[in-house]
């Protein structure tokens, strides 16, 4: 009755199946776990931005890497912003999708040490090769505010670290290398600085990172396990179908033969 699931058509047809089935499980539960991963870093950002501001010597130090705890923890600084040695991030977006680049300015504490601050976006000079104008830091002792974030690495960013660039200007922010620029010790990672806002409308501060949406990653999980129950229950169907229409062949009475002629006499 169902010796045609023997045949070549239908053994590819069924071992086709049997790989869907479980890639479309892996790739559902792939999905599962960054929405998972999603929604545990919200977490980690709404819990971190909620928290009161602590001292940035409290959390990390020279040589420090952030951990991911950390990131996005509110912190001040006190001390004196080091324009001399402020350098410019090249390649950065606008909260409005606008190429330009960070400012990056050194503050210096009171105990000799320095802290990188991300004071914000402008737009980059219209000669790539020259320092832009960058709207002048705060005069005198100055309290940041900000949000606490690890040094940049290529491989967690996926910018390269590109050699020999124009003076001043880098693209990854490395506490490491901002150190030896300095000639003094830089605390790991940097400040995020939310206040104080800048006089002027530039540079223009990093809007918080978005914490509320969790994209659509768990209906694209629960669509690829879907379509894994599909498909047994589609092979289930066309051999129902197959069988149906070889039984309906078979039962279908045969159409008489027309007579042979008489052959004609000589």
């Amino acid at each position: 009755m169902y010796r045609f699931l023997l045949s070549r058509q239908w053994v590819i047809l069924t071992l086709i199946a049997l790989v869907l089935i479980p890639t479309m499980v892996e790739l559902g539960f792939w999905q599962f776990h960054r929405h998972e991963k999603r929604v545990a870093q919200n977490a980690l950002i709404a819990g971190n931005l909620r928290a009161e501001p602590v001292p940035v010597t409290a959390l990390t130090s020279p040589g420090h890497t952030v951990p991911r705890a950390d990131y996005w923890r509110r912190v001040t600084a006190t001390g004196t912003f080091d324009t001399a040695h402020e350098v410019v991030v090249r390649r950065r977006t606008s909260a409005s999708d606008k190429v330009g680049v960070h400012v990056l300015t050194p503050l210096l504490l009171k105990d000799g040490r320095a802290v990188l601050v991300n004071r914000g976006w402008i737009p980059a000079a219209p000669n790539q090769m020259a320092f832009p104008e960058v709207p002048p830091a705060p005069r005198g002792e100055v309290t940041v505010t900000g949000r606490l974030k690890a040094d940049e690495t290529t491989s967690a960013s996926g910018i390269k670290d590109l050699r020999g660039l124009p003076p001043r200007q880098i693209m990854l922010i490395s506490s490491g290398q901002q150190a030896k620029a300095l000639g003094r010790q830089v605390l790991g990672g940097y400040i995020e600085q939310t206040s104080p806002e800048p006089a002027a409308e530039t540079p223009e501060l990093i809007p918080e990172p978005d914490h509320d949406s969790i994209g659509a990653h768990m209906a694209y999980a629960v669509q690829w396990w879907l379509f894994a129950a599909g498909v047994p229950v589609g092979w289930v169907i066309l051999v129902r179908r197959e069988k149906r229409d070889r039984e309906e062949a078979a039962a279908a009475p045969r159409a008489p033969q027309a007579p042979e002629p008489a052959p004609s006499a000589p």
